[in-house]
């Protein structure tokens, strides 16, 4: 069996956003790969969901996204860059067969969509100017349009970049496209970001918009509109509280996602519902669980069932509940009543993770993880029957040495709350021809969020099956303050990011460092983001570390408040303060305001269009080192923002986690490599003259 590298990510297939058909009897897939260094080739794909043939439906032109059977399941819809210009445009193919047609060409690119119960509008969302609609290049826009760049950029807004862009005076908007290309008109233009258009029936279309309140960007109040299409007219069915506006609509029932405003940052976030009666129903109050706004919520197509997905102790759990089973009352709407059933849990598999689905009349579709694959399309019938459809990394996989994680528990730190006996979860992963008479380096991984929560599978399977190919034993856990397990343990790190954390996290380090094959001088730390902010705060509070990898961290929590997105509400929820009122404390709480005590080698990896944790505290945390004389280098990665590690360049995806093993390698006594300082810049690395 072969080592697996960082390299073979050129290799892996991913599979998303599964759809299944109005009949049920096929699943239609996104399957994306690395097309060469700087680009994916993203395309559509339908399985038999009996188990039989799978067929590309799609060219592999341009990348695909968001497919969408039309309600009678004769055509079907996608998002697709391909065409004249890179914007993302609809597209509609017709299911039995023959070319798919473009629908759409506006200036904001499209998103979210939605087909009309009669199947000949789709709903929309695309980002645009007052005047791109001035202009009507919202409606239609020449594909040799470029917008020009602000020279100089002003800025009247709170939260002014989000991603890797600028938002320049965009705004979210949707609109209506005929599904034969006739023409789009549009549905909203207040000076509002709106989201999820999802149809109530063929007349009404449901939309979150934000709040009419005096600065939308500094608050999550939103408002859930119904947009009657014949008149024009709106109205506002609801105004709730969320970070990220999901709905998901039944005739006049609309399950919305709900966070407590209160610290909302540390709250989890509910599943409520709008009844006929306008009576607000909250549907997870008996489940201590935070939603998982990627999946769901999503209707049975009776409009029956409700379906949604949690975090649940390192794996991802998909719940039901059926609409009959909730009570009507009187109550006012501004009172959400507990729901009257307990949610029930239809799918969880031990570990894994599951990146999407989607409900039919009697098997749900889904995406899944687990440690020994990256990601394959499965279905599960009513009967309790579960097939996997697809086996798209099937020849890798037979080839290469994929190792399976142990899963250990060990007790909380002793730093923060009291902890009850509390234990924590995290998973080790050893070496293939592992022998445990000898001795190993360990590698230990945090993640971010930092209410996030980790399983064997996801986005970081290849890394940790990449460290262990190289020879480390490879350690992550779930500290507090990842979600999954419950309110009281998302919240335990309130005010206190740091201590509470790494007491975790060094408990886990002690006990795996216990065991006869991991050489306890020879522990190495990385981690991105939050975990990113733990790597620097360990190497500057403990020596227990060998040498860091700290990847596009939160270094400076002041500096984070005024340059990141929306994440500044971390500092006010998680923190419960501001940097006017608490600055010391905050400086006390930033990896900088210790960076002088660091020790170990550590490299710093960011990415320059990181608009969630921008590169300057990086910098700062850089420089800081280096005026200490501590071994160190940052490595800045142009044209990526913070979804690097998950979703950048493939070239730079392979030589992000190249460096993370090239340093982890320059300072392991079992290593015959000097350390990366004392190479060229690029030696080592996939490519170069002295690649190894």
């Amino acid at each position: 069996m072969e080592p697996i590298s960082a390299a073979d990510y050129h290799d892996l297939a991913q599979v998303s956003t599964p759809r299944l058909s109005p009949s049920g009897d096929r699943v239609a897939y996104v399957r994306r790969t690395p097309s060469d260094d700087s680009e994916y080739e993203a395309t559509v794909y339908v399985a038999d969901a009996t188990g039989g043939e799978v067929q590309r439906f799609t060219l592999a032109e341009g990348v695909d996204s968001e497919p969408r059977w039309s309600p009678s399941g004769d055509r079907l819809a996608f998002v697709s860059t391909r065409g004249a210009d890179d914007r993302q445009q609809l597209w509609v193919v017709p299911t039995d067969g023959g070319e798919a047609t473009q629908v759409t060409s506006v200036v904001g690119g499209v998103g979210q969509i939605a087909w009309a119960p009669d199947g000949e509008r789709i709903a929309f969302v695309q980002q645009v100017t007052d005047a791109d609609r001035e202009a009507d290049r919202d409606l239609e826009v020449e594909p040799d349009f470029e917008p020009e760049t602000p020279d100089p950029r002003v800025v009247d807004r709170t939260v002014y970049r989000t991603a890797e862009r600028y938002r320049d005076g965009r705004r979210s908007q949707v609109y209506l496209a005929t599904a034969d290309g006739e023409g789009v008109e549009r549905v909203t233009t207040a000076d509002r970001d709106h989201a999820s258009p999802t149809w109530g029936d063929g007349d009404t279309l449901y939309v979150a918009r934000d709040a009419d309140v005096a600065d939308p960007d500094d608050s999550l109040a939103t408002e859930i509109r119904a947009y009657d299409l014949d008149s024009g007219d709106s109205v506002v069915r609801h105004e709730t509280t969320t970070f990220q506006p999901t709905l998901a609509a039944s005739g006049r029932r609309v399950a919305f996602s709900y966070t407590d405003p209160e610290q909302g940052t540390m709250a989890q976030t509910e599943l409520h519902l709008l009844d006929e009666t306008d009576t607000v129903h909250d549907l997870t109050a008996a489940l201590d669980r935070t939603l998982d706004t990627d999946l769901g919520p999503t209707w049975d197509p009776n409009g029956e069932a409700l379906y949604f997905g949690t975090p649940d102790e390192g794996a991802t759990a998909l719940w039901r509940v059926h609409a009959a089973d909730l009570a009507t009352t009187d109550s006012p709407e501004s009172e959400p009543r507990p729901g009257a059933v307990e949610p029930e849990r239809v799918r969880r598999d031990e570990w894994s993770a599951i990146d999407g689905f989607d409900v039919g009349d009697d098997r749900v579709a889904y995406v899944q993880s687990s440690w020994d694959h990256p990601g394959d399309l499965f279905v599960a019938d009513a009967d309790g029957e579960t097939r996997r459809l697809t086996e798209c990394n099937a020849e890798y996989l037979d080839t290469h040495a994929v190792q399976e994680p142990e899963e250990i528990r060990f007790p909380a730190g002793d730093a923060g709350h009291e902890t009850d006996d509390r234990t924590c979860q995290g998973w080790v992963l050893t070496p293939p021809e592992f022998d445990p008479e000898e001795s190993y380096p360990l590698a230990v991984e945090v993640h971010g969020g930092p209410h996030a929560m980790w399983t064997t599978s996801g986005t970081m399977w290849h890394e940790f099956q990449t460290l262990a190919s190289r020879g480390y034993v490879v350690f992550w856990s779930n500290p507090r303050g990842s979600a999954g397990y419950g309110k009281e343990y998302m919240q335990a790190i309130e005010r206190d990011w740091g201590d509470v954390t790494a007491s975790d996290v060094l408990t886990g380090v002690a006990t795996v460092a216990e065991r006869p094959f991991v050489d306890e001088d020879q522990l190495f730390v990385t981690g991105g983001s939050f975990g990113g902010y733990m790597t620097a705060w360990l190497v500057s509070h403990t020596d227990r570390f060998t040498a860091a990898v700290s990847q596009r961290g939160v270094y400076d929590l002041l500096g984070f408040y005024g340059s990141t997105d929306w994440a500044y509400k971390l500092v006010e929820d998680d923190f419960d303060t501001t940097p006017w009122e608490e600055p010391a404390f905050l400086q006390s709480q930033s990896p900088t305001g210790h960076a002088h005590e660091v020790v170990p080698p550590t490299l710093v990896l960011h990415s320059e269009d990181d608009y969630r944790t921008p590169i300057c505290s990086a910098e700062l945390f850089h420089r800081i080192l280096r005026k200490h004389g501590v071994d160190t280098r940052l490595v800045r990665y142009p044209d990526e923002g913070h979804e690097l590690s998950r979703s950048g360049q493939p070239g730079h995806v392979v030589d992000r986690i190249e460096r993370i093993v090239r340093w982890f390698d320059g300072y392991a006594a079992d290593r015959s490599v000097p350390p990366a300082l004392e190479r060229e810049t690029d030696a080592g690395l996939t490519g170069s003259a002295d690649e190894e």
